[in-house]
């Protein structure tokens, strides 16, 4: 679990979070939305320790990143996964090698060990038979996958996805966000997710954070933004002609 209280992060003197307040749940996937500007990846940022809050605090199972030692941080960034919106995967490095980078890196397991982990991983997110192939070799869901895969080497205590579903078709997106999905409740990892994909909202949105200009203007489940109430929201999530008439079918039935 990720508790976040009243952050607040300021560049040049202008407010980009305004306080922000709320809890991700472990098991679960939590999905930060919000329009260009609202402060979506500057809030990702702040939760990945690579920005620090003008004030307000951020805990990890009831420990706060501003309070940690060195030696807790170091602790904490080998229990994160992280998906980047690119892949971010070694152009040089074979599918096996990119996913066991991480543990070559951070553990002292030999090699072999570190090899059955990996194809372990490569197994669970469907990727058999592309072990020895290089990125420029495989499509871009591969890619994803080979990221999540790398992601969860390490059995992460907390997994975090920066708009996972983009440059990815609308068939394959939805594969990567059931994937998501599925890797988070069976492994319980804290998962959150930034994104503007609203197929990902409606598909996975256990938890949903709407930010609107470094604020947090509402939060909720999939279900209760077909029924709620908030104009902002609303306005996001239903500036599309297909997204009005599945609200309108929801709330029909």
């Amino acid at each position: 679990m990720i508790q976040v209280d009243h952050i607040i992060k300021s560049f040049d003197g202008t407010q980009v979070l305004q306080g922000i307040s709320t809890v991700f749940e472990k098991g679960k996937t939590n999905l930060i939305i919000g329009q260009s500007g609202s402060g979506k990846t500057v809030f990702l940022k702040c939760l990945l320790g690579l920005f620090q809050t003008d004030s307000g605090k951020i805990l990890f199972e009831n420990k706060a990143i501003s309070e940690m030692t060195v030696n807790e941080r170091s602790v904490l960034r080998q229990e994160i996964g992280m998906v980047f919106q690119g892949s971010a995967l070694f152009d040089s490095m074979t599918v096996e090698e990119n996913i066991m980078f991480p543990m070559q890196m951070f553990t002292d397991k030999e090699n072999d060990e570190i090899r059955d982990r990996a194809n372990e991983v490569i197994k669970r997110v469907n990727l058999i038979n592309a072990n020895e192939k290089f990125p420029d070799e495989i499509s871009g869901g591969m890619k994803k996958r080979v990221a999540i895969a790398r992601s969860i080497v390490m059995n992460p205590k907390y997994l975090f996805c920066d708009e996972p579903n983009s440059g990815l078709d609308p068939k394959t997106a939805i594969l990567i966000d059931n994937l998501i999905q599925e890797i988070t409740s069976e492994y319980n990892i804290t998962t959150v997710i930034n994104s503007h994909d609203m197929n990902s909202v409606m598909e996975i949105g256990e938890k949903i954070v709407f930010l609107l200009n470094g604020k947090k203007a509402w939060e909720g489940t999939k279900e209760d933004i077909f029924t709620t109430e908030n104009e902002a929201v609303s306005n996001f999530v239903y500036s599309s002609d297909l997204f009005k008439k599945v609200r309108e079918m929801y709330l029909k039935t």
